[in-house]
């Protein structure tokens, strides 16, 4: 297949490594001052076993949700506290028993109960609700968590400014959303990519803490943000990723 390079292309390239497929659309008047501060965690891919079924969760320990989802300040930015009262209690943070042939410390996404598995040694997981947009529920495979940044952009693809000319000011030639409060992309996210292509795929905070445990109609896994900042710290090199 042949194909003639333009400016347009050259943009679009150059815009790749921020070019997100998450498009959850943001409240206007809500920007913040741009922080864009990259921290990459460059994946090597691995073969790695088929998932078991989940054995039934144990009870969570109780644990202090009231300081988990507390206010947060964050690189200059103030966190607000989520309603995490007004959420199904599964979906809140909790350490739970997880069958597995996963390695511990992969992630696994399981699309049907809207949970993020954060997988540790001896049968245990770090259990996340998740929010699913069109995005997040239609792909599904074995990948890596390639690099990661905290307070990302987020860049309109050419084909959404097509349906909504709006969002133009947020596209590839605008250089995109600046981070803030109301980026749809949150306080973190990490970029998904399989076979050293990048699947616009993301799994990242959300200023929307009622969209978790829901499907909606556009965007990646969504996650509360205490807990997307919780994950990231938690990701470190060679991080596989499984979403069923």
């Amino acid at each position: 297949m042949s194909f003639q390079l333009s400016r347009r292309s050259l943009l679009a390239v150059a815009a790749s490594s921020i070019l997100s497929a998450c498009t959850q659309v943001p409240k206007p008047g809500l920007e913040a001052k741009a922080a864009d501060k990259a921290n990459k965690d460059v994946i090597t891919p691995r073969e790695i076993d088929p998932i078991e079924p989940e054995r039934k969760d144990e009870p969570a320990p109780k644990l202090d949700y009231a300081k988990i989802y507390g206010p947060v300040k964050d690189e200059g930015y103030d966190v607000p506290a989520v309603e995490f009262g007004a959420i199904k209690p599964e979906f809140l943070r909790q350490e739970v028993a997880y069958a597995t042939n996963e390695p511990a410390y992969s992630i696994v996404v399981d699309t049907q109960k809207m949970y993020l598995y954060w997988v540790l040694p001896g049968g245990k997981a770090i259990r996340y609700g998740v929010g699913l947009g069109a995005q997040g529920r239609a792909w599904k495979g074995r990948a890596v968590v390639h690099w990661k940044r905290k307070w990302p952009r987020w860049t309109v693809p050419d084909d959404m400014v097509a349906r909504q000319p709006h969002l133009k000011k947020y596209g590839i030639e605008a250089g995109g959303m600046d981070p803030g409060l109301s980026n749809p992309l949150g306080a973190r996210a990490m970029y998904i990519f399989q076979d050293g292509q990048d699947t616009l795929y993301r799994i990242h905070g959300s200023p929307q803490w009622r969209s978790i445990g829901k499907n909606a109609s556009a965007g990646c896994v969504r996650m509360l943000q205490q807990d997307a900042i919780d994950l990231y710290n938690r990701v470190r090199g060679k991080t596989p990723l499984l979403v069923i």
